[in-house]
């Protein structure tokens, strides 16, 4: 049940959302009272919007904190100097950043951030402008290549605030990152503008890549003049890959010229070139190169044939990081190649098809989101088709699977004889959006949580004819990996008051977790309150842990001291069911370096980072609780890059995983789990004993807003059961 903190080597402990903050909401929610009459209603939702409740409170000073705690300037430049002091051999600040620089090109973003921070630290300790300029310009760098755009900005500015010896050294490419972050943003006027200051102040080795970006800030803004112009001036770059993104862009060019039967053949021409080991990459661009020609062209069939031949070569494409498209400001994600098949083939009506590519994306984002750099379970990337599925479902189950695109939310039910298709019409903007206002609503315990539901219930579940008493397994994408479905509302109603909900990042891993262990011993490994220093302490978590313990004879615990990721890594192959009780974190810039705070050994911190889970023998574990606030959360890239612990657990083989949305409170927490556990004690599967610890506290009239019963998500294997606690 601890506080969620974001990245940072040192800082203060967050605040416990326990029975002071639990009976401050509850009381603003019982003042307003339900049946209370209408004008009294009006008039505390009023005061409401005007005074923060607890939990809002609340919420706010954890926010601050995190905003405070993360990746800043002088965050990093303390982080370094812990980093530098444990280094057995020191370079020197100059070979930091090259170091930096070679770890950013690798995809290594969190520790091309630590070896910024050593130059940073030595810059700080020398008063070294130049130096102090050259990290803040790889720290721009790594977090633009990262997808954290304010950090890019905020480290590219920090750069031009001091001197350095050779101003194009840093002013070219931090100007250029700048333009990066702007076109990533839309806003590809002004990126036009830092692209032509980043090309009057780079050397010549650098300008040709400031010019392709250029050139394509320009085909999006619309001035494809002067980008033909300009790649006209453009001699061949003597790198194959580099040579092969211009005509890419080339060819965009035409489509934006609006001549798509040129643009055809000029795409078409490509799918021929061979570019080395990556020829495979290249060739799937092209030939969605083609699609989208075809589909200027009016040529739909046309275009779904390309998209087949593109998506047919994927799991040929190796899975890296490819700096060369952000040197060249394309910015290409496979995911957007999953979406036109999407989009293409839900347009034919072949609901099939749609779907089957759709699933297949979550695992290409899986491989892409990894990349090699830790070992994934070969399970963990396969795929099941429709039939193969609906042969897995028991009659009282639906899977109910989204995929966001740009322009609509498109939603599929499948049972075990059916599969339906619906369209949302809510643009990924809008959902954005609509997704974080409920989020807020909830954490900051407004009354407007309650009308968010329903309308959220209302257009995302509402067109879908589910039969209350219906097993749900909602698949998300996007935003609405954020979202609680089990708060949603119809007719009046919590889903979780007449569905069981069980959520899953692809329903082809948890379909093949169902399968491998439908029941296990019940046999449970906790760990509590791990000893770091004074201000981690988990009282809360101690007390937690021990209660639970209680309900299963066969258990083994690990508190204080012993709470180490040692023992973790030593229990995690033989432990059918494991609570961690703990801190934990998630790191935005590299989601395989989030982490769970375990104990410290040998007096320094040892904590257990998500690669690092990944390559854990987790067949064995049926069920891993993350009582952690907040552990359910990953970074969400444009596709559905989800990784965090939820991909980490799962993919190392754990069946089940349960994980936080927000900041959780002890009281409830208290309640749903061991409601929960004596459920799953008693024989009861966990699907069905999630939904009987939710209500256990939606039905205490002081706990009955969403704040504080549904922050946890079942995930995973829904059908677990486990023996007698004997």
């Amino acid at each position: 049940m601890a506080w969620f903190s974001s990245w940072g080597w040192e800082r203060p402990a967050c605040g416990r959302a326990g029975l002071a903050v639990a009976l401050g909401l509850a009381g603003v929610l019982l003042a307003s009272g339900i049946g209370s009459p209408a004008a009294a209603q009006q008039q505390q939702q009023q005061q409401r919007a005007q005074a923060p409740t607890g939990a809002e409170a609340a919420a706010d000073r954890m926010e601050q904190a995190r905003l405070a705690d993360t990746d800043t300037l002088l965050a990093l430049t303390s982080e370094g100097a812990v980093l530098y002091g444990q280094d057995s051999v020191k370079l020197s600040g100059y070979q930091y950043c090259s170091q930096a620089v070679a770890l950013a090109e690798a995809g290594e973003f969190r520790q091309s951030v630590r070896a910024a921070s050593k130059a940073l630290h030595l810059a700080n300790a020398t008063n070294d402008p130049n130096l102090m300029a050259m990290a803040n310009r790889d720290l721009a760098i790594v977090y633009s290549y990262s997808g954290q755009l304010e950090k890019a900005e905020e480290f590219a500015r920090e750069a031009l605030r001091h001197q350095a010896r050779d101003p194009k050294l840093v002013v070219g490419p931090v100007q250029k990152v700048i333009g990066d972050v702007r076109t990533r943003r839309g806003d590809f006027s002004g990126a036009v503008l830092s692209y032509d200051e980043a090309l009057a102040n780079s050397s010549p080795r650098y300008a040709p890549l400031v010019q392709a970006s250029l050139v394509n800030a320009l085909i999006e803004a619309g001035d494809t003049a002067r980008a033909r112009e300009l790649i006209g001036t453009m001699a061949p770059p003597k790198d194959a890959p580099l040579t092969a993104q211009l005509d890419r862009t080339r060819a965009r060019l035409l489509l934006a010229e609006n001549k798509p039967a040129e643009a055809r053949d000029a795409y078409r021409a490509l799918t021929a070139r061979q570019v080395g080991a990556d020829t495979e990459y290249y060739r799937l661009w092209a030939w969605d190169g083609v699609a989208r020609s075809e589909l200027a062209l009016g040529q739909k069939q046309a275009a779904a044939e390309a998209v087949g031949r593109a998506l047919g070569d994927v799991d040929k494409v190796r899975a890296k990081f490819r700096s060369e498209e952000f040197k060249m400001g394309l910015f290409s994600d496979l995911q957007t190649v999953f979406e036109r098949g999407v989009a293409v083939y839900s347009d034919a009506g072949d609901a099939r098809q749609a779907f089957e590519v759709s699933e297949h994306s979550r695992s290409r984002a899986l491989l892409d989101a990894v990349r090699g750099r830790a070992k994934i379970n070969e399970q963990a990337a396969n795929t099941i088709d429709l039939p193969a599925l609906q042969a897995t479902l028991a009659p009282d189950e639906r899977v109910v699977q989204f995929h966001s695109l740009p322009d609509r939310l498109v939603v599929w039910v499948v049972s075990a004889n059916s599969i339906t298709e619906k369209t949302v019409a809510v643009k990924r903007d809008e959902l954005n959006e609509l997704v974080e206002t409920f989020r807020n609503s909830i954490v900051r315990g407004r009354r407007t949580a309650i009308t968010n539901a329903d309308k959220l219930g209302a257009a995302l579940l509402g067109p879908l004819g589910l039969a209350p008493g219906q097993r749900l397994i909602v698949v998300p994408h996007g935003p609405l990996h954020y979202l609680p479905f089990q708060a949603l509302r119809l007719d009046g109603r919590y889903i979780i008051e007449t569905h069981p909900v069980a959520v899953a990042p692809s329903i082809s891993i948890a379909v093949q977790l169902a399968q491998r262990t439908p029941r296990v011993n019940a046999s449970l490994t906790a760990f509590g309150n791990p000893r770091i220093e004074d201000k981690y302490d988990l009282p809360g978590a101690e007390t937690e842990v021990k209660q639970l313990a209680q309900l299963f004879p066969r258990n083994t615990v690990y508190m204080g001291a012993a709470a180490t990721k040692t023992q973790f890594r030593d229990v995690a192959s033989r432990s059918p069911l494991m609570h961690v009780a703990a801190h934990a974190e998630a790191d935005a810039v590299d989601p395989l370096y989030s982490r769970i705070l375990l104990a410290n050994e040998g007096g320094k911190q040892n904590f257990l980072e998500a690669h690092e889970i990944l390559g854990l023998p987790m067949d064995g574990t049926a069920l891993v609780t993350l009582s952690a606030c907040e552990s359910g959360l990953g970074r969400i890239a444009q596709g559905d890059e989800v990784l965090g612990f939820t991909r980490s657990f799962l993919s190392a083989g754990s069946s089940s995983l349960i994980a936080s949305l927000w900041p959780v409170s002890d009281d409830a927490t208290a309640v749903l789990m061991s409601t929960l556990y004596g459920e799953l004690a008693r024989g009861r599967d966990i699907q069905k004993a999630m939904q009987a610890g939710q209500l256990a506290v939606l039905k205490d009239p002081k706990m009955s807003h969403p704040f504080f019963w549904a922050p946890f998500n079942l995930i995973g294997n829904w059908r677990l059961t486990v023996g007698g606690a004997t």
